[in-house]
């Protein structure tokens, strides 16, 4: 495996050589330099120079352009307005790095892999033992499992971890229900029948409750059962296992319809850390830290205040004794940190929660668990919207099961496979399906920007035209069924060939894989990667449209070239989609 230099980044060695060797009184000097309508590349960097020099920028500029080295990266060279640099690269050097590139590992196409990176834990898709999963859950499964492989194809050493709502006083009423009524946690399902496991987890949810809402002894009961729980009761823990093994059936249901890969040893959830909190609020009291107020243990922050003006505080422990959500989020903290070694910490967490994480933030910053070499972010999301622009709901004003939703998406693209392939059996119609729509989903979600609400429209989602999975996914068949259709014809690049336009804006395009996928995994912006793919794959069609590839009129060495872009615009669209966690099948 070899990283390989993008254009850019040489272009931009290049220049800032130049740059010193011209004005050497300049120092070290930025080119600025970006993508521009009128050339390749725009160079900006003379401008600031010039002020700094106190110099005529367009001089200046033809300095510099007379240091630039001839032939090889650069064809031609402009100065344009006041000092500005238009930059046009050679086809040469265009073809001979993308032949570089595809001359990679298959995977890896010459992105760089940092091996001396740091470790993340990914905190991402946290649903509740004995609940179902429902819209709210999808933003944080699917972001964050794309962060994982694109921190994972950088080079970050990734620590998944899956903190499951799995504690908590309901938990009383559930195995005290149990106990009395054995035979409620059965169903007839096997041993990995999901739907089977959340239906009898569900109904003995809603009879538990209704039976705690009515019958006072049985509400006591259930509170001794608490009790008993967070003693560490023998009867009572195994009974709790009962229920979180139970729901983990569902949970991998789920995951496994998302195309998610979650193991067991990553699902740590709140009940994870019950003996470190006692210890936790020690040392945050100790240390000063936290302080008792009202009988509570709090912390406190000069800039977060409730509407009365009064400071708002965290809560690490309740004055009942009980513990806050502040308790474990924190002694998950000192794990991460101090065990598992980690250098940043990554939360895939609901926006409405940024308040809380703030406080937990700089709660463990003062206690020294995060400092400068280890940080933690909230990767906040918006919230799934219908297409009213309201929060995602039934006709009946209920909230949208998980499961409902990515079968219905399955449905969806279902109708859509079978209209475009006619040579699919039916299990290969299936199998499409399952990847069109599943990915159709996920697309949607990580082509908007987390921070963002979107609208889930599957009518959107599903179609062929627009920014969307399926395009990107029939650019990808697209250019895989010109590959069988080339018979003896071989991918092979030719440096000396002039390009067409549309040739030259889909290399220029494909060069810069590696960068963005740089950038998205420094900024944690996966929407990035995602468009970028679908303007490969628009400039794909272009080019499939102008430049035809196995026509009895293309010469021989312009088809292999031809075929080469084709080639290696497939293997990026399937590298690409792959690290947002979207298949793309060979035929469609």
């Amino acid at each position: 495996m070899a990283s390989v230099n993008s254009l850019a980044s040489t272009l931009q060695q290049q220049l800032a050589d130049a740059l010193t060797a011209a004005l050497p009184d300049a120092g070290t000097a930025d080119p600025l330099l970006r993508r521009s309508d009128r050339a390749d590349f725009q160079a900006n960097g003379i401008l600031a120079l010039a002020k700094k020099l106190k110099g005529n920028p367009r001089e200046l500029a033809s300095q510099v352009t007379a240091a630039i080295p001839a032939g090889g990266l650069i064809e031609e060279i402009e100065v344009s307005g006041p000092g500005f640099l238009n930059i046009t690269l050679s086809d040469r050097a265009i073809v001979e790095t993308l032949a570089a590139r595809a001359a990679d590992d298959e995977d890896r196409l010459g992105v760089p892999c940092n091996s001396a990176a740091g470790t993340t834990v990914i905190d991402y898709a946290q649903p509740n033992v004995a609940k179902e999963m429902h819209v709210g859950h999808l933003r944080s499964a699917v972001i964050g499992d794309a962060m994982v492989q694109i921190l994972e194809f950088t080079g970050e050493t990734v620590v998944r971890r899956h903190h499951i709502g799995d504690w908590g006083t309901q938990f009383g009423m559930l195995i005290q229900y149990l106990i009395e009524h054995p035979d409620e946690l059965s169903h007839e399902g096997g041993a990995e029948d999901g739907e089977a496991a959340m239906s009898s987890l569900n109904r003995l949810y809603k009879a538990s409750r209704a039976l705690f809402d009515s019958d006072e002894e049985f509400k006591a009961r259930s509170r001794d059962r608490v009790v008993a729980l967070q003693a560490g009761d023998e009867e009572t823990l195994a009974l709790w296992q009962r229920f979180v093994d139970e729901s983990k059936i569902y949970f991998y249901s789920v995951f496994d319809k998302l195309d998610m890969d979650i193991r067991d040893a990553d699902i740590v959830g709140e009940s994870g850390y019950n003996d470190m909190l006692e210890e936790t609020c020690r040392i945050l009291e100790e240390s000063g830290v936290a302080v008792r107020s009202e009988g509570a243990l709090c912390v406190f922050f000069d800039d977060v205040k409730g509407p009365d003006g009064n400071p708002v505080p965290l809560i690490v422990k309740k004055s009942n004794g009980g513990y806050g959500y502040a308790a474990t989020d924190l002694s998950a903290i000192r794990d991460r940190v101090q065990n598992l070694k980690a250098s940043s910490l990554l939360y895939v967490v609901d926006a409405r929660q940024a308040l809380h994480f703030k406080m937990v933030f700089e709660t463990a910053r003062r206690a020294g668990w995060l400092n400068e070499d280890v940080k933690a972010v909230q990767l906040a999301f918006g919230t799934v919207l219908g297409k009213d622009g309201k929060p995602f709901k039934t006709r009946e004003g209920e909230t949208v099961r998980l499961q409902d939703l990515l079968d219905e998406a399955i449905d969806r693209a279902s109708a859509v496979v079978r209209e475009k392939a006619k040579d699919l059996t039916e299990d290969e119609i299936a199998e499409r399906a399952a990847q069109v729509g599943i990915g159709a989903v996920k697309y949607a979600d990580l082509s908007t920007s987390a921070a963002r609400d979107y609208k889930f429209d599957l009518d959107q989602m599903v179609s062929l035209t627009g920014d969307t999975s399926v395009y990107i996914q029939y650019a990808h068949a697209r250019s895989r069924s010109i590959k069988r259709k080339a018979g003896e014809l071989s991918p092979r690049p030719h440096p000396e060939l002039e390009l067409a336009p549309a040739e030259r804006a889909l290399g220029l395009h494909l060069d810069e894989f590696g960068e963005v996928v740089s950038e998205v995994a420094a900024a944690y912006e996966p929407h990035k990667l995602a468009a970028y793919l679908y303007q490969l794959s628009s400039l794909f069609t272009t080019f499939y449209d102008q430049c035809p590839v196995l026509k009895a009129e293309v010469p021989g060495d312009v088809a292999e070239n031809r075929l080469f872009l084709s080639d290696l615009t497939a293997r990026t669209l399937h590298r690409g989609m792959a690290l947002l966690g979207i298949r793309t099948p060979e035929r469609l």
